[in-house]
């Protein structure tokens, strides 16, 4: 899942034991609200998470949610949002670099190895020497110094375009692993949410606060600029990940979908047959320009 504007990049906030509070606010989002039509609680917030990628992030609509992740090039600082309880999540993108990155040129040119044409970034050899360093330093702690508690960590699969054999993609998933390994090191509080990453948890789950995935019953192609049903086979294969991810590691599993922003009756469908299969659901337009929906109790209740 790629923004459509690329990030830049703490006071340190603490953040709360880290998988209790995520594990605790995640596990229960499937008894939350629509931001847009149920009242919230007494602190103002729906209990659940919003991904927005737009240029300035709607501060009012995002604090109704527990967590949001947002583009951190949007320019918003989450040091600036005053009301203490939302979760600021910085998007990053780990597999690939887009050239609009403050620190693309800072990049070792030798560590770009393909190109992603759909999304017009470059991918990054997850093996070189010095990559996760360079990504902790140069990518995570400016935007925790930004007062981001924690990070979305995405195309975690783009090496799967450029590797030949099972020994290279062995290599690159180890540098992945290097990469989650760091910024643990590094933000021992910070909460990690991985996109996708599925092959990665037998390493580091016990690193990771949740995993999400797109796609499930919705999708959306930003080649065409359309929006899609998810062939049942993709759709099983992605019910099986979860199953594991659930049952192995007991980790929340979020399942994000693409509906038209106007077709408000595929989105609160789309909620239900998620949260039907016992995950967390957030549907939004194809591009996370707008803010979307969540859970709704009647949807969610058994």
């Amino acid at each position: 899942m790629r923004p459509v504007t690329y990030p830049r990049q703490a006071d340190s906030r603490t953040w709360p034991p880290r998988r209790r509070v995520l594990v605790g606010l995640l596990g229960t989002l499937c008894f939350g609200v629509a931001w847009a039509e149920a009242p919230v609680d007494a602190t103002g917030n729906s209990g659940s998470i919003a991904f927005y990628y737009g240029d300035q992030p709607p501060i009012s609509d995002l604090s109704r949610f527990e967590l949001a992740v947002v583009e951190p090039d949007t320019g918003f600082e989450p040091l600036q949002a005053k009301d203490g309880i939302t979760r600021w999540i910085a998007y990053v993108s780990v597999g690939e670099v887009h050239q609009s990155r403050s620190y693309y040129h800072a990049l070792p040119k030798s560590w770009i190895v393909g190109r992603n044409p759909d999304w017009q970034s470059d991918i990054i050899d997850q093996t070189a020497p010095g990559w996760p360093e360079f990504f902790v330093e140069h990518v995570i702690a400016p935007l925790w110094q930004r007062g981001y508690t924690g990070f979305f960590l995405d195309t975690l699969d783009s090496y799967q375009l450029v590797v030949k054999d099972d020994t290279e993609r062995e290599r690159n998933q180890n540098g992945l692993i290097d990469v989650i390994k760091a910024i643990h090191s590094r933000f021992p509080d910070a909460a990690l949410i991985l996109n996708r990453g599925f092959e990665l948890l037998p390493a580091i789950h016990q690193l990771v606060d949740a995993v999400a995935f797109e796609s499930l019953f919705k999708g959306w192609n930003e080649t065409r600029g359309e929006y899609t049903d998810v062939p049942a086979a993709d759709r099983h294969w992605l019910v099986d990940q979860t199953r594991r991810v659930k049952q192995l590691y007991s980790l929340p599993v979020i399942a994000i979908d693409y509906c038209a922003p106007a077709n408000t009756q595929c989105a609160r469908e789309t909620v239900q047959r998620i949260c039907g299969l016992g995950l967390v659901p957030y549907v939004a337009d194809g591009r996370l320009q707008t803010v979307g929906f969540s859970a709704w109790p009647a949807l969610c209740s058994p």
